[in-house]
């Protein structure tokens, strides 16, 4: 989890990602952001983030994130 909140902290440093979960809601991340996060989280972690996946209530909240990566990683 540490590993990602320092990703979306490069990314919006301004934000508090522990406490924040409407991160696509209330427009914090636009697509632009979604684009450059699937790709760090992608390398950071080596897990390949599909399309099927990329919906907002992945992107949402810090942990809806680390629960998408743990369940990719679980897959591969």
């Amino acid at each position: 989890m540490e590993e990602l909140l320092r990703i979306l902290s490069d990314l919006h440093p301004d934000v508090d990602f522990e406490t924040q979960e409407n991160l696509i809601d209330d427009m914090i991340l636009d697509s632009f952001d979604i684009v450059t996060l699937i790709s760090e989280i992608s390398e950071s972690f080596d897990v390949t983030i599909s399309a099927e996946h990329i919906i907002p209530e992945n992107f949402n909240s810090a942990k809806a994130m680390y629960e998408l990566i743990q369940k990719l990683e679980d897959e591969e």
